[in-house]
Formats: C-alpha cells, sequence, structure tokens
C-alpha cells in the first residue's frame, strides 16, 4: 500500500522503517527536514494517489488536533486520516465527526511496542468502521507482530484509544507493583543479590514478562538503579483511566495508587519510583533524570536497542 505519516520520531520513524521493508510505500513528515521525505503537509497529500491513507503520529492534545484540522482543509472525500498517537478517545469522536462531514474517513490506532516495534512489531488496538479499518489491513498485517495476536478491531470511533488507554493504565500498576516489591527486597538485610533475586524470576514464575525482563536488562546496567532519580512523568493516559473509572462507577485501586505513586515521585526520591523510571526508558525510550539533575525530564540516552 501506499500511505503517508506525519511525525517521524522515535515512533513513527521505526513503524516507516517496517512498513518500507514490509514493501509499503511511504511518505513521511517531519518538522526536522533531515528525517522528511517532503517539505510540508500540502506536499506529502500532492505526492499521495487517491485515494489517500495519512497516519498521524504526533503528540496527543494540540499537536493532533492540528494536524487532523490542516488534514481536514487539504484532504479529499474518500481519503482516510488514522490517528496512532496516545489521543483521548472523547479527542477521536470529534475528529471522527468533524471529517466525516468531510467525506473523509477516520481510524484511531493504539500502538504499543516502544522503541522494541520495529524489531518486534506492535500491538495496534483499532476503532473505526469495518470498510475502513479492512481496507488498512495490509498496513495493520505488516506492523503487528508476527502470529496470530497483537491486533484488534475493538469497535467504533474511539474504541481503539480507549482500551489502549486502559492497556497504559495497567501498565502503570505492574511497574508499580516491581518498584514496591525492589524497594522492600532491597531495605531487607537479609537479601545481599537483588539483581540475582529478579534474574531468576524470568523463567518459571506466575510474575514473569516482559516489564521483568527490561526491568532485569536496566538492572544489569545499573544493579543499583544509582544514576536514576525516582521521578516518573505520566503521559496524560493514567489519568484518563482513572477519569473514565470515575465516569462508569468502575473501581480501580491498584491503577488509580499507581498513578498517585507518579505524583508522590516529584515530590522525594524513591528507590521504587528509580524502577518504574528505568521501565519506562526501557520499553519507551522515555527521557529520565540523572542522579544530580538540576530539572525533572532531564535526557539521559536510552540504551541501544
Amino acid at each position: 500500500m501506499e500511505l503517508g505519516i506525519i511525525g517521524l520520531g522515535k515512533m513513527g520513524g521505526n513503524m516507516a522503517e517496517r512498513l518500507r521493508r514490509g514493501g509499503h510505500t511511504i511518505v513521511g513528515y517531519d518538522r526536522d527536514p533531515d528525517v522528511s521525505d517532503v517539505g510540508s503537509v500540502e506536499e506529502l497529500v500532492e505526492r499521495l494517489a487517491p485515494p489517500r491513507n495519512v497516519w498521524v503520529m504526533v503528540p496527543a492534545g494540540k499537536a493532533t488536533e492540528d494536524t487532523i484540522h490542516k488534514l481536514g482543509e487539504v484532504l479529499q472525500p474518500g481519503d482516510l486520516v488514522i490517528d496512532g498517537g496516545n489521543s483521548h478517545y472523547v479527542d477521536d469522536q470529534k475528529h471522527g465527526e468533524e471529517l466525516a462531514a468531510k467525506g473523509i474517513g477516520f481510524v484511531d490506532c493504539g500502538v504499543s511496542g516502544g522503541v522494541w516495534g520495529l524489531q518486534n512489531g506492535y500491538a495496534l488496538m483499532v476503532g473505526g468502521d469495518e470498510a475502513s479499518v479492512k481496507r488498512l489491513m495490509p498496513i495493520f498485517e505488516t506492523l503487528k507482530p508476527e502470529g496470530e495476536y497483537g491486533f484488534v478491531h475493538s469497535g467504533k470511533v474511539g474504541a481503539g484509544h480507549f482500551v489502549k488507554m486502559v492497556h497504559n493504565g495497567i501498565e502503570y500498576a505492574m511497574m508499580q507493583a516491581f518498584g514496591e516489591g525492589y524497594e522492600l527486597i532491597e531495605a531487607s538485610d537479609l537479601v545481599t543479590r537483588v539483581p540475582e533475586t529478579f534474574l531468576s524470576w524470568q523463567e518459571g514464575t506466575v510474575i514473569r514478562s516482559w516489564l521483568l525482563d527490561l526491568l532485569n536488562r536496566a538492572l544489569a546496567n545499573d544493579p543499583e538503579l544509582d544514576d536514576l532519580r525516582g521521578y516518573a512523568n505520566d503521559s496524560g493516559e493514567g489519568r484518563w483511566t482513572v477519569q473514565a473509572a470515575v465516569e462508569h462507577a468502575v473501581p480501580l485501586p491498584a491503577i488509580t495508587a499507581s498513578l498517585f505513586a507518579r505524583f508522590a515521585s516529584r515530590q522525594d526520591d524513591s528507590p521504587a519510583m528509580r524502577v518504574v523510571a528505568a521501565l519506562r526508558q526501557q520499553f519507551g525510550g522515555h527521557a529520565v533524570e540523572a542522579v544530580g539533575a538540576d530539572s525533572p525530564g532531564a535526557d539521559v540516552t536510552p540504551p541501544p536497542v
């Protein structure tokens, strides 16, 4: 297929490369001219043959809203926009309605896989009508991991980002549990081999997981996690998950507590939050704050993939 991609950062750039390796024709636009194939959104649209498919991979919020609004002005009826960022599902519903009024299709796609997606594939959670999703299946098949799983058409517009939001809320709670377990083991005067303990859990235990693998990778690089400050940002999806829980009267004590723990990390350093910071760096290449940094979020180059 032919696909335009707007936003060629850590995720978008790797997705474009995976699609090219899969035989698709990709036209990419980014504000950074060194990685962009075209000089503007207008030029990207001109390069694509109708009916066009344009994937938006920019930060959620105003950047996504401005980009989708711009596409609404330059695309034609029959074209299709995919929002693959971490947008709020409520925004998807608004964008879908606005584009539908112009005859332009819209699909929201929650994407998980981080900086490892180029190698391993991306888990895709999609919302939209059947015809639009079917049209994009060659793209989805190339992006997802090999095998039966890794893709779901979750429902109508907004459903993809809704389940991705819940996915990230679960992720918050899992990372917090690993962090708290690490802190308790480290505090014990009985345990003298903390990294080896976590390494032993990689096989044969009920908590073995990719997150545990990444934690062990982080501990191999820095056994005491002394190079990190226990400060962890939240992407916004944890907050949205808790807000949705309130709206639906669904109790989420573990996810809510993990979100509040991230807030607490901005006040006091914590071994548990050093684990969370290390995991975010490992799977997503997120900026972390080195010990002694003057400001939150100081960038530390992630380890090579």
